[in-house]
């Protein structure tokens, strides 16, 4: 997968964990949905770049044999920046789109 690529799938993954705890399937089905499934995303690996980078943790639940993913405080910081980053972009990007021949 390029890097770019993954780097652009960590925001939509971190925003699902922002809401809550999730397991795998968890956080990638509110994706499709928000999307209205022009994102879809295979569950693994995924995950393992923002757990990697120590934004997210999945600490085992013993019972039910299943992860959880949860923001951790890295990771709350992150998205933060990153929501901030995006939204830059996005408002540059749509001044853009708006633009005049006249205005140039």
């Amino acid at each position: 997968m390029d890097t770019q690529l993954e780097g652009a799938l960590d925001m939509p993954i971190l925003t699902t964990v922002s809401l809550g705890p999730l397991d795998g399937c968890g956080v990638l089905l509110p994706i499709r949905q928000i999307s209205k499934d022009r994102l879809e995303i295979q569950l693994y690996p995924v995950p393992y770049r923002p757990e990697h980078q120590e934004w997210i943790s999945s600490p085992w639940r013993e019972s039910e044999n299943q992860q959880d993913y949860r923001l951790t405080t890295a990771g709350k910081r992150r998205f933060q920046t990153e929501a901030e980053k995006w939204n830059r972009m996005a408002d540059v990007i749509s001044g853009i789109l708006v633009t005049t021949h006249e205005e140039v």
